[in-house]
C-alpha cells in the first residue's frame, strides 16, 4: 500500500506542473471561459458559503447561495434561475423538495445543473475546474 502511495505523487506532481505552464503559456485562456458567469448553489452547509464564493471568485465567477428552504423560501429559487449560467447542487445537503424545484427550474430556463457528490469545498472545485475544461475544449 505505502509503495503505491509514493507511486502516485510524482505523477500529481507532473500533472499540476503542466497544469501550471499551461497557465503560464495563456493566463486569459485558463480564466476567461468562467469570468463573469454567475452560479447558483442550493443546499449544503451554512458555515462553508463564504469558503465557495472564495472558490467561485477565483475562478473569476459569482456565487448566489440558496439555504434549499431552511430560513429561505424554496420558491426563491424560482426567482433566481432566470439569473444564473448554471445551478450546483451538493446531493448530501439538501431536501428533496428543493432539488426537485432546482432540477425542474433548470429544465423550464435551460440552465446547466451539476449534482455534487456532497457539500465539501474540493467537490465545488472540482466541479469548476470540470466547467473550465469543457468550455476550453469547446471553445
Amino acid at each position: 500500500m505505502g509503495d503505491k502511495r509514493h507511486q502516485l505523487k510524482p505523477k500529481q506532481k507532473q500533472s499540476r506542473e503542466a497544469e501550471s505552464r499551461n497557465a503560464q503559456s495563456c493566463p486569459d485562456a485558463q480564466k476567461s471561459k468562467l469570468e463573469g458567469r454567475s452560479f447558483l448553489y442550493v443546499g449544503g452547509r451554512d458555515c462553508q458559503v463564504a469558503h465557495l464564493r472564495q472558490i467561485a471568485s477565483s475562478h473569476g465567477a459569482e456565487l448566489i447561495h440558496h439555504d434549499g428552504g431552511l430560513r429561505e423560501a424554496v420558491s426563491r429559487i424560482d426567482n433566481i434561475l432566470p439569473s444564473v449560467d448554471c445551478v450546483f447542487c451538493p446531493i448530501d445537503c439538501i431536501s428533496h423538495d428543493a432539488c426537485l424545484r432546482v432540477k425542474t427550474g433548470c429544465k423550464k430556463w435551460g440552465k446547466a445543473f451539476v449534482p455534487l457528490r456532497n457539500g465539501s469545498k474540493s467537490s465545488l472545485e472540482r466541479a469548476f475546474l470540470d466547467l473550465k475544461a469543457s468550455r476550453n475544449n469547446a471553445g
